[in-house]
């Protein structure tokens, strides 16, 4: 017998609807959630720029988690939302 474990957060009727759907990465907003781990950082700064130079993204908006194993606080992911039009969760290693 083999145990799996399905590593996908639960939707409850708090986990919100998905917004709207991007049309273009030209002039949006991007934002990234950095998980803490290592690296992650050096290819978010390198997506970052080719995102603004190579596709026209308007704004990269960058938010570091204090710890991989605790979620975004609350307040960054509101921000992150309001402002984003895509939000990349990313892992480093």
């Amino acid at each position: 017998m083999v145990l799996l474990y399905d590593p996908t957060a639960p939707r409850g009727p708090d986990a919100g609807e998905a917004g709207p759907k991007l049309k273009a990465l030209a002039g949006s907003v991007v934002g990234f959630i950095d998980n803490a781990k290592p690296n992650f950082n050096h290819l978010v700064d390198d997506l970052a720029e080719l995102l603004v130079s190579q596709y026209g993204v308007a704004k990269v908006i960058k938010r570091r988690k204090s710890s991989a194993s605790i979620p975004a606080p609350a307040e960054v992911v509101r921000e992150l939302a309001d402002q984003c039009g895509l939000v990349i969760a990313g892992s480093g290693d």
